[in-house]
């Protein structure tokens, strides 16, 4: 069985980003440790488009060989002109309202959002699938995510959006490890206690 990693940044105050989804005030902590990091220990979650000046365009895939993003998320790049974020990885993205998919390597999930991860999680195959965003689908999905792997920077927005959206029950889940890092982050990986 393939595991659902919800690999997210969040503020001190748990939020994603702003009450829009805006999280480029985050993007201030990527420096040469933390980038080192996601290169050597999680290089496909890097999108596509900036592997190559990061450094990362050579690096295999160490976790993850499928993506899975909401609409919110996907419009990012969308507004970039970039049609395929993670062209390195299979990649979904669930959205009722987008309609057709506007490249191949992108397939749209617009109903049965359970089932079909449920689907992709029983495939055979060692690596698993990265949950991107955002809030929506990650609570849509929290009774299927496997692992959390946080990166919590040390902002704090005061409102935004939440790191899991709609009224959730509790769920407890392990912590298996935490990193520190010189800018202040940190990256705490959690299990799913079942």
């Amino acid at each position: 069985m393939r595991k659902l990693t919800y690999f997210i940044a969040c503020s001190l105050d748990g939020f994603i980003g702003d009450e829009h989804g805006d999280a480029s005030a985050m993007l201030r902590f990527l420096d040469e440790e933390y980038l080192d990091f996601l290169k050597t220990e999680f290089p496909e979650t890097l999108p596509t488009h900036s592997r190559v000046p990061l450094g990362a365009g050579d690096l295999e895939n160490k976790r993850f060989d499928t993506v899975l993003q909401g609409r919110g998320s996907y419009e990012l790049a969308l507004k970039e002109g970039i049609t395929s974020p993670y062209a390195h990885l299979r990649e979904y993205v669930a959205s009722r309202t987008l309609g057709a998919s506007p490249d191949p390597n992108v397939e749209i999930i617009d109903d049965d959002l359970v089932g079909r991860v449920r689907r992709l999680k029983a495939e055979d195959g060692g690596l698993g699938i990265f949950l991107c965003g955002g809030s929506q689908v990650a609570g849509a999905l929290l009774d299927e995510i496997d692992e959390l792997v946080i990166k919590t920077y040390p902002i704090v927005y005061g409102k935004g959006m939440p790191m899991f959206a709609t009224g959730l029950d509790i769920q407890e889940f392990g912590l298996d490890a935490v990193r520190q890092f010189g800018n202040g982050a940190l990256v705490r990986t959690y299990h799913r206690k079942r």
